[in-house]
């Protein structure tokens, strides 16, 4: 069943990419989701580069509460690393997960930390 499943978000994933791209003016910003925890990175996809990155196993992030909860700290974590870093817009991309739970809350947060997407 698990092997199904990620070959079904890897089929999904590949769709998106295809029409999914970051550059300088406006990097991509992809989500990774464990059971454990959440990771989002800013990438810039013309020179491979990952310019900003944040987790929930991060030193810097201190949050508890539910894995949802979590998230959206995260995302207002990136956000502001991503402020800092000259970064006010971004492609999402949600890697072949459905965008709801803590996809979404991830998102949420890094609208309400002020990326726009």
């Amino acid at each position: 069943m698990a092997g199904s499943k990620l070959s079904r978000r890897e089929r999904i994933k590949k769709g998106i990419r295809k029409h999914l791209s970051g550059s300088a003016e406006r990097p991509r910003l992809s989500v990774f989701r464990s059971n454990k925890g959440i990771y989002a990175q800013v990438i810039d996809d013309v020179t491979g580069k990952t310019i900003v990155s944040a987790s929930s196993s991060s030193k810097d992030f201190s949050a508890s509460g539910t894995k949802s909860e979590q998230s959206k700290a995260v995302g207002k974590l990136l956000a502001e690393k991503a402020k800092a870093a000259g970064i006010n817009q971004v492609v999402f991309d949600r890697n072949g997960y459905l965008y709801h739970g803590r996809i979404k809350s991830l998102a949420d947060g890094a609208r309400e930390g002020g990326l726009d997407f």
